[in-house]
């Protein structure tokens, strides 16, 4: 689980806009560019080329 804080100053790299949490799925969502990106062991992948689309 993400620390509130560390939500509050994450952004999207790609249009560097908010991003949600998605507490089931464990993943942050850009609405705006419909990016999924991946937590692994408590740390966001924040890497453009291997976020998931949807």
């Amino acid at each position: 689980m993400l620390s509130e804080k560390l939500l509050e100053i994450l952004a999207c790299p790609q249009c560097k806009g908010d991003l949600d949490y998605d507490k089931e799925e464990n993943v942050l969502i850009c609405p705006e560019c419909r990016l999924k990106y991946q937590i692994k062991e408590d740390i966001p992948v924040m890497l453009i080329d291997e976020a998931e689309k949807f």
